[in-house]
């Protein structure tokens, strides 16, 4: 079963290791023209966010878009008890409660990579029920979760002048109608002009494989003077169904290493790989101990892949009484990922 931790705490906000980054005050700023001597961190500032609870669970699948609810006990013993654990902050507080509240988290992660002055990010969200888009109502739930995270995004920056590129002129058509309230401008990847000047912040909601060439394009123009920032929500340029060909290798070498993963969350069968901007990668296994709960096995500076996580997964098997469960699990997902990961590496 696939499982990911979760948060039941308002505070979405990411974990990382050392001190908590100081951002900037919360002076919000109108979406004016801004200079093209100025860089990015200059013209978008980042709210604070204050956390009021550090009650943490873990749901089971990210199909429950519900976590359980935690019953209450004593309300004296329930105080001090809360009172310790808020006192230790928990390996695993830093991850989410539900489906709905990662994709804000994610939100939240974007508005602090382009307020850093972060220029070309990427938020991916490795879910199984996010993966298969010709499912029936898929891609309602995907437009759906998207716009949650437009919607933070411009809560986060303040910035009103959003412009989100969908994937084809239908969609971008049927959402214009549908969200006559939103507060992002829409276009698609097949528009002649789907970029104007006015626009400050670009996002590109699950691009294509099949629009590479126009999702380059308008990447490259959006690095001419002056730069704006660019995010791509659950990109799809790599597809296993297509084969590993030159032109796979050649996008990995020159194109997606030109942007920053700034939220990136994969569940395994035990375990978890959670990024969130900007944090470290951390790869996290199930608690034996605590149902629901995950330990902290590892952090990284880079992605790890697939040699990385049998050898993480193979330490915590070492120390572990019950033996190999947790590689044995996960062996077949770093089996079949393996192959693939070293070739469009190269």
């Amino acid at each position: 079963m696939e499982v990911f931790m979760a948060s039941s705490s308002s505070n979405l906000y990411c974990c990382h290791s050392g001190s908590v980054l100081k951002l900037p005050s919360a002076t919000r700023f109108s979406c004016s023209r801004y200079p093209s001597s100025l860089h990015a961190s200059n013209w978008i500032s980042l709210r604070r966010i204050v956390s009021n609870s550090r009650t943490w669970a873990k749901f089971e699948k990210f199909q429950d878009n519900i976590g359980e609810s935690v019953p209450s006990s004593s309300p004296s013993l329930e105080s001090e008890q809360q009172t310790i654990e808020e006192e230790k902050e928990e390996d695993d507080s830093c991850l989410p409660s539900d489906l709905e509240g990662a994709v804000r988290q994610s939100g939240q992660a974007g508005a602090t990579f382009v307020s850093s002055g972060g220029m070309r990010g990427i938020v991916e969200l490795l879910i199984p029920q996010l993966q298969f888009l010709d499912d029936e109502g898929a891609q309602a739930e995907l437009w759906e979760l998207s716009r949650i995270f437009l919607d933070t995004l411009i809560e986060e920056t303040g910035c009103q002048n959003v412009k989100a590129i969908f994937p084809d002129a239908g969609a971008a058509a049927l959402l214009k109608y549908r969200w006559q309230d939103a507060a992002f401008g829409f276009s698609s990847l097949s528009d002649r002009n789907p970029v104007s000047n006015e626009d400050e912040i670009i996002v590109m909601v699950v691009p294509d494989y099949q629009m590479l060439e126009y999702v380059e394009r308008i990447a490259s123009e959006l690095s001419d003077e002056p730069p704006r920032p660019l995010i791509m929500w659950n990109p799809r340029l790599v597809s296993e169904d297509v084969g590993v060909g030159v032109n796979v290798r050649k996008l990995r070498r020159y194109f997606l290493r030109t942007f920053t993963v700034v939220y990136s969350m994969r569940p395994l069968p035990s375990g978890a790989v959670f990024r969130c901007y900007p944090g470290l990668w951390k790869v996290f296994y199930d608690d034996k101990d605590r149902p629901n709960r995950y330990l902290l096995a590892k952090e990284l500076i880079s992605r790890p892949d697939a040699e990385d996580l049998e050898i993480i997964f193979g330490n915590v098997d070492e120390k572990s009484e019950k033996g190999p469960s947790f590689l044995d699990q996960a062996a077949g997902i770093f089996s079949s990922l393996n192959r693939f990961m070293k070739v469009i590496s190269r």
